[in-house]
């Protein structure tokens, strides 16, 4: 697997822009010297493995930009998504060696790593870092949940809709505000991998897109670009509580 590993000289962690969303977002300045001494950079381009599902894991990363898919494959061939993973969200487990998913770039991506076993010994020593990974394993729970809801129990409009609302709510917090109408969304993945993510065929996929588009729910421009001229109205369509 080739891979694209750049100084940690890139970014400073005390300016780096995803800092407020990921691991090392409650470290203080004394403990952001001690990351960006130990962190570097590595480059995947669209399509290429990160790590395999069963394969070893030296290192633990935050994602600086792109997306990354989160899938298993089963006995019989097929493979089924469970997670994606956004800009700040956190790859890897401490304590663990092993990893439990296939991780694929779905888009060009960067990953800010740290090796692992360096990782877990910062961990017992900067109690912020420890709080801060445990906020978001909470958090990543809270969104397991939810979608086993969204498979579970929504309908397949629902299902695309509930999509929509979460890129939307991540493309808004990146910049520390809160969905407004006419918010712009660039789908991170084709609609092939939105129909494996979301328990739906391609063709359901492009028919429900439609009839949203139809419906003035979003406006599509191309294939990727979503534009959401009322929130509101979307999270409606997404049947959340």
């Amino acid at each position: 697997m080739a891979l694209n590993v750049a100084p940690h000289s890139q970014q400073a962690c005390d300016i780096c822009p995803i800092r407020p969303h990921a691991v090392c977002a409650g470290s203080p300045p004394d403990q952001l010297v001690v990351l960006e001494g130990l962190k570097f950079r590595r480059s995947f381009t669209a399509g290429q493995v990160v790590v395999w599902a069963g394969e070893e894991m030296d290192f633990v990363a935050s994602v600086v930009s792109g997306v990354a898919e989160l899938g298993r494959e089963l006995e019989d061939g097929r493979r089924q998504m469970v997670g994606l993973l956004l800009t700040g969200d956190f790859l890897g487990r401490p304590g663990r060696a092993i990893a439990p998913y296939t991780v694929v770039a779905a888009t060009d991506m960067t990953l800010c790593c740290f090796r692992r076993a360096q990782f877990e010994q910062l961990l017992t020593k900067m109690p912020a870092l420890a709080n801060r990974l445990l906020e978001m394993t909470l958090d990543e729970l809270d969104v397991a949940r939810d979608w086993m809801l969204l498979l579970g129990r929504k309908s397949a409009r629902e299902r695309i809709a509930s999509l929509l609302v979460l890129l939307a709510r991540r493309e808004s917090a990146m910049i520390g505000q809160t969905p407004t109408d006419r918010i712009a969304i660039e789908l991170p993945m084709t609609r092939e991998a939105i129909a494996d993510h979301l328990g739906l065929t391609l063709e359901t996929v492009s028919r429900q897109l439609a009839a949203l588009k139809a419906d003035k729910v979003i406006v599509l421009d191309g294939k990727r670009r979503v534009t959401v001229p009322s929130f509101a109205a979307l999270v409606a369509e997404s049947a959340a509580a």
